[in-house]
């Protein structure tokens, strides 16, 4: 997705900061017992099997780099908050975690899933109908929305206000999809392969506005500081980890159980506060 380690996170002072309330609640009724990932009864679901992995004693884990502070390399290190929750789905597997960096366009195409390449995907990537048709999402565990970055002193404050100006997204998000679908005409969209590029065409000018998930535009401008947020637009976007398409049952209740205990017993809080500075609101 378009989708930074730090000791301190930086998040916009302007924006609502996009929690997971939403998802803990889903989360937290998994882990009740309440409700299985599909609605029905768990207490009527037989016991999961252990899940059949693509390399015995590893979660390969596939990502796309860079995308702080979900995913990215500190020190040669692959690190983040989506690889901490995936080292947590590891635990509770008894593996280690092995990641891998793979191009967004081409996890989001369920290819690297499919084709036995990784066992999940946890690429900061939102939960849509089209990727649903390729993949087999976890519970959601992260709410996200997208928002506007410009250079300090723009007059561009609204997607209204792009008409004639060339904006940059990162291809194959649901940001490339929200700025198509509701920039007005006239709105010149440009590409990127990933979020740090954007970054780069903005600052040479070659962009006037950039579109990024509001996640992590605090650490867009902690990089550039002669940029600011502008405006925000709730996309109702929810982020889930990945899995083979109708292949991986076992491993999916896995997830979605590990996820839960991890809303349950205060880990998952925990997590968020070393990467985004303070635990979600509720």
């Amino acid at each position: 997705m378009v989708g930074s380690a730090r000791s301190t996170r930086r998040t916009h002072p302007g924006l609502k900061r996009s929690g997971v309330v939403a998802s803990a609640a889903v989360l937290a009724a998994l882990a009740g017992g309440g409700l299985s990932a599909c609605g029905t009864d768990a207490a009527a679901e037989p016991a999961p099997l252990k899940p059949e992995l693509v390399k015995a004693g590893h979660l390969v884990v596939c990502t796309s780099l860079p995308y702080e502070p979900f995913e990215f390399k500190r020190k040669g290190e692959i690190v983040g908050f989506d690889i901490d929750l995936a080292g947590e789905i590891a635990k509770k597997l008894g593996v280690a975690s092995t990641v891998v960096n793979t191009d967004f366009d081409e996890i989001q195409s369920g290819a690297p899933l499919n084709e036995g390449k990784c066992d999940v995907a946890v690429a900061g990537m939102t939960i849509t109908g089209e990727r649903a048709r390729v993949l087999d999402f976890s519970s959601p565990y992260f709410d996200a929305a997208q928002a506007m970055v410009v250079p300090r002193g723009s007059s561009l404050t609204s997607l209204d206000a792009l008409s004639g100006k060339k904006v940059g997204v990162q291809a194959g998000t649901t940001g490339e999809l929200y700025v198509r679908d509701n920039a007005p005409e006239g709105t010149e969209v440009v590409t990127f392969e990933d979020a740090s590029r954007i970054d780069a065409a903005l600052k040479a000018g070659d962009v006037d506005a950039g579109v990024y998930d509001n996640t992590v535009v605090g650490d867009v401008v902690a990089r550039n500081p002669g940029f600011e947020v502008t405006a925000e637009f709730n996309t109702g976007e929810q982020y889930g980890m990945a899995v083979k398409k109708n292949g991986s049952v076992d491993l999916l209740r896995t997830i979605n159980d590990q996820l839960a205990e991890l809303v349950a017993d205060g880990r998952y809080d925990a997590i968020y506060a070393k990467w985004f500075g303070s635990a979600p609101k509720s």
